[in-house]
């Protein structure tokens, strides 16, 4: 399973959807769950990104179905990027 960290902004419709039904943050975590990428970490944050999330899925082909089944709505663009562990880095470039 591979880690990755999503940024995601919301696009205008996004943010009125957001503001009537914020609740439909954790229906779309359900339904990523469902694509095979499962949020382990959410973060609302200011500037500019309206989100940081952390992700596992079981590899790129599988995260980026799911980033493009989001993106197909018009709600939200996101940037997708991997993510390693420090240790497993470290442990990778001692071999």
């Amino acid at each position: 399973m591979g880690v990755y960290v999503i940024l995601s902004k919301l696009t205008d419709a996004g943010a009125k959807t957001l503001k009537s039904k914020p609740e439909r943050i954790r229906e779309v975590n359900a339904e990523l769950e469902k694509m095979g990428v499962k949020v382990l970490e959410q973060y609302i944050v200011f500037g500019e990104y309206d989100f940081v999330n952390i992700v596992e899925a079981k590899d790129n082909l599988s995260v980026m179905k799911a980033m493009v089944e989001l993106a197909s709505r018009g709600t939200v663009r996101t940037m997708t990027l991997p993510a390693i562990k420090v240790d497993e880095f470290i442990s990778e470039m001692r071999k």
